[in-house]
């Protein structure tokens, strides 16, 4: 997966959800095979021609309220020119060119960044012939579509594939184990950050990150060594919480795509919130290895909370996938620390863990033998045969005579099986069913 992210700016009611949720169709049929994924609808991944990108919404992060309206959408334009590497600056043609539209494209005509700009709502030959007014507005790439109808979203998919170098240039960074930390603005990432390397800094070396906003920390201490991706290093001078938010939802995504295994922490007061369990479904979508950490643990009044009654509430909001390691940890006061990177290292073995198909069929073929997937139209399906595939994230193919009858219950069984007889800690496991 490659890091590349499409930011869509543009004023309001140009029809910006719309086209998200297009970009991301194109994916729908993929996506829809792991349970518990929610369509957030600020940002998600989009797949085109082999290539998968970050699309961010803009519009899911303005605020409503009229009078801050300019000034907070020219603030996130300018986070957008800033963070992302291609801009897709929406209008629309019912409209026609507004001052906010012009205002936008004077920061946009300013960066170096690559601008599309897409002219919506052009679904009939008079529309298309009004729409060319958009070209006095001097940028180089102009899409004209229709957003609702999806006419012209290919060619623009087109252009944006162009960007994004092949795949294979991302595996070069690092054979080192890489562990981001991400969470909420003020959970503590760089307290955890400064607790782990503290004063031995001596021994670590920085390493200029690829994006120059996100440091790599190279850790080798105590016989353990791994790449830190730190997040938390820039500090916005913008009071507006919807900036820091949006901010932070970039920097987030980012590290993430770099990263092997994502430390998500929380807040242990706050618990988890909505925009947690998006980073996380997020982080489930591209497969990476996670372990929570709740910090702050130390404030916590034990009386009324232990360890184990709020990991049982968290996994509960975390369902489906509940194999996960909970820490409880205080940043501040440096306790249970080193535990999370020892758990990390533990969730990175297991995310490279390939298991002998002899072990894995004679394991598998016992659960299917003691509970039969459902006959479906009085077929009664056989799974013949397991093998696991040669993925970074462990997938499993199932051989099976009517692959497309099995349903989720029995998917949902046969990874649980999994996890009760391998160690997948942490780690997102992806089955498929094949025809044998």
């Amino acid at each position: 997966m490659s890091g590349f992210t499409v930011a869509i700016t543009g004023r309001p009611n140009v029809g910006k959800s719309t086209l998200f949720n297009r970009l991301l169709e194109q994916r729908k049929a993929i996506v829809d095979d792991q349970s518990g994924v929610t369509r957030d609808r600020q940002y998600g991944i989009s797949d085109w021609n082999g290539k998968s990108f970050n699309v961010i919404d803009t519009g899911g992060f303005v605020p409503e309220s009229e009078d801050v309206f300019e000034q907070e959408i020219k603030k996130q334009v300018m986070i957008a020119v800033e963070e992302a590497h291609a801009i897709i600056f929406m209008t629309d043609t019912a409209t026609g060119i507004t001052t906010l539209d012009e205002a936008m494209a004077d920061v946009l005509r300013r960066s170096t960044k690559p601008v599309f700009l897409v002219v919506n709502k052009v679904d009939n030959s008079d529309r298309l012939l009004e729409a060319a007014e958009f070209y006095s507005m001097g940028f180089d790439n102009i899409f004209f579509i229709s957003a609702m109808t999806g006419s012209g979203t290919g060619e623009l998919l087109d252009a944006i594939a162009e960007l994004i170098p092949g795949q294979d240039q991302s595996e070069t960074n690092s054979l080192l184990p890489k562990f981001a930390i991400i969470g909420q603005p003020n959970v503590g990432k760089s307290s955890l950050l400064n607790a782990l390397v503290g004063s031995e800094r001596t021994i670590v070396s920085d390493i200029a990150g690829t994006t120059r906003d996100s440091i790599h920390t190279h850790y080798n201490l105590f016989h353990k060594e791994f790449m830190l991706i730190d997040t938390a290093g820039i500090r916005r001078k913008t009071k507006v919480h919807e900036d820091l938010e949006f901010y932070s939802v970039i920097r987030a995504i980012k590290a993430m795509d770099e990263a092997d295994v994502c430390l998500l922490m929380l807040d242990a007061e706050k618990g988890l919130t909505a925009q947690d369990l998006n980073i996380f479904s997020l982080a489930v979508k591209k497969g990476k290895g996670i372990v929570i950490a709740v910090n702050k643990w130390d404030v916590m009044d034990k009386e009324t909370n232990t360890s184990r009654d709020y990991s049982k509430q968290l996994r509960e909001r975390f369902a489906p996938f509940t194999d996960l390691p909970i820490l409880f940890i205080s940043a501040k006061e440096k306790t249970r620390i080193f535990k999370v990177i020892e758990t990390a290292l533990e969730v990175y073995e297991n995310r490279q863990r390939k298991i002998p198909t002899s072990k894995l069929n004679e394991v598998m073929l016992k659960a299917v033998e003691a509970y039969h997937a459902p006959v479906v139209r009085g077929n009664s399906i056989k799974i013949k045969y397991v093998s696991q595939l040669p993925t970074p994230v462990p997938s499993f193919a199932f051989f099976s005579n009517y692959p497309e009858d099995i349903k989720q219950p029995y998917r949902n069984y046969l990874e649980n099986q999994l996890r009760k007889s391998f160690p997948f800690e942490g780690v997102p496991i992806r089955i498929y069913f094949r025809k044998k």
